[in-house]
């Protein structure tokens, strides 16, 4: 190691691509980093010692995407030799060394699997001067025993289980993240803990495929009884999950989103398509009528719930029957928001060699109907709102106009983008002053397809200890395990002597 780099900290940046999977990746990669000694690059540093992709394969331009922006960094790193360039991810663990060979500037390829290699991969890379490539076929250990650095100081996700044991026809995600490993309740519950202990008001719950969870200690009830659990933990006002399967969505689920307050009236179910036909080659595993017949119980328990969904276009074989029928489950199901996508072909999934390819412009023309359908509902929902209070927790970067518009924003409980005005609330100096973490209760005085306007003054405001930390610039983090990890720049500080007064 160089005396350089004893004496300056290495800086890094992590760019993130894909699901809350890889958002929540990222937050356990600069965990890492920053448990091993680097610290994070400014937005204006242009040149960071080490720039981690973690990459999604499941559309078809995630290739390009990550070559393209591997090649716009091969001249930066030729004017700062001692840049290190890592990739991770889901299209590393599916492209392995063929990343190397296509990009030779890349110092470090590490799959899925074995985030925790991270700094020690650097670290070898940097020694040897040559990539090193790293990809398991299994889990090394749980990512969430990792250090992890949140983003939020209001909101964070907790893993409940990683991989996926279904098979659908249009995935790549099994055979990247591997099959379904669950944590155990008492883990998740700790980590739930020391985050509503750092201030945090919200805690999203995470899996490929939460309704199986407990698949592995084979309690089938296992998730419902993780929900009422979280409602036991003192100081968490929300719990969300994402995202469920509808084959395994049962009833005791719905009972305890229902009966336990802090789990919000919002969720997340992909339908995929409305037509049978095409769930069958999908091998979705449940057909129209049971994912109907899901949303019908929900709604029957919770009235004002808000349901989400992803759907594919253009799935090879749809016929216009099949579409038209998918645009029946929509304005059946009355969905609050929609992740719409065009099929895109992944190269080593049974769908990718399906006969029935559509042409482009069939999907595409479909595709238009679909978001035209989608947000007539969206809006006529949305409008219903209109005169009513809603609970927002403020949010950082949700409103990409508020600079412009004076507005704040925040998610309403079921989960719906509110911006709204901050009143005199907002000019009160430091003890009025709304911050990102804190609660307001307002009244909706607009609504557009994909989010609520609330222009009046806020009819009340909680200050908040997420507020507080928001404020302080001070993100939660939880401590993990650093398995032994190589660390760089200066030595820590040996700890002061425990004798005498200072023991006591």
């Amino acid at each position: 190691m160089t005396t350089a780099a004893a004496s300056s900290p290495r800086t890094y940046q992590v760019r993130t691509y894909g699901c809350q999977m890889n958002v929540h990746d990222s937050e356990r990669i600069s965990g890492l980093l920053e448990g091993a000694g680097y610290v994070r690059a400014t937005e204006a540093d242009d040149n960071p010692d080490v720039v981690v992709f973690n990459t999604c394969a499941v559309r078809e331009n995630a290739d390009n995407r990550l070559y393209g922006n591997l090649g716009h960094l091969r001249p930066v790193k030729a004017k700062h030799p001692q840049m290190q360039i890592a990739v991770g991810g889901c299209l590393a663990q599916k492209d392995r060394g063929e990343i190397v060979r296509k990009a030779p500037w890349v110092d470090v390829v590490f799959g899925t699997h074995n985030i925790g290699s991270l700094p020690v991969l650097l670290e070898r890379a940097r020694h040897n001067a040559a990539a090193e490539v790293e990809i398991l076929e299994s889990l090394d250990v749980f990512p969430s025993t990792l250090p992890t650095r949140r983003e939020s100081t209001y909101a964070g996700w907790v893993s409940i289980s990683v991989g996926c044991n279904n098979t659908c026809t249009f995935c790549i995600v099994p055979s990247l993240r591997g099959k379904e490993k669950d944590r155990r309740p008492g883990d998740i519950l700790s980590e739930v803990r020391a985050l509503v202990d750092e201030g945090v008001l919200e805690v999203t719950l995470l899996g490929q495929n939460v309704n199986s969870y407990g698949v592995e200690f084979g309690d089938r009830l296992a998730f419902g009884k993780l929900l009422r659990a979280c409602g036991d933990v003192e100081g968490l006002e929300r719990v969300r999950f994402t995202s469920p399967h509808p084959k395994d969505f049962t009833d005791d689920v719905i009972a305890a989103m229902a009966e336990t307050p802090n789990v919000c009236h919002s969720l997340h179910m992909p339908l995929q398509s409305g037509s049978d036909d095409v769930l069958r080659a999908m091998r979705r595993s449940y057909r129209a009528e049971r994912y109907l017949g899901i949303i019908s119980k929900v709604r029957a328990a919770m009235p004002d719930a808000a349901i989400t969904t992803d759907i594919i276009v253009g799935f090879p074989g749809e016929t216009e029957a099949d579409f038209e029928r998918t645009l029946d489950v929509v304005r059946e199901a009355r969905f609050s928001s929609a992740f719409t996508f065009q099929y895109s072909k992944r190269p080593g999934t049974p769908a990718a060699t399906m006969d029935g390819q559509l042409p482009k412009q069939v999907v595409q023309e479909r595709y238009e109907r679909l978001i035209a359908c989608v947000e007539e509902i969206t809006w006529a929902e949305n409008k219903k709102l209109v005169g009513e209070t809603v609970e927002v927790l403020v949010a950082v970067g949700e409103g990409r106009k508020d600079e412009r518009t004076g507005r704040m924003s925040g998610r309403a409980r079921d989960g719906r983008l509110v911006h709204f005005a901050t009143g005199a609330n907002g000019q009160r100096g430091d003890a009025g002053r709304i911050r990102p973490g804190d609660v307001v209760h307002t009244t909706v005085t607009y609504a557009a397809p994909h989010h609520l306007n609330a222009d009046g003054e806020p009819l009340s405001h909680r200050r908040t200890r997420a507020g507080d930390a928001a404020e302080a610039g001070r993100a939660p983090r939880t401590p993990g395990v650093l398995l032994g990890l190589p660390t760089i720049g200066a030595p820590a500080a040996a700890p002061a002597p425990t004798t005498g007064c200072a023991a006591h």
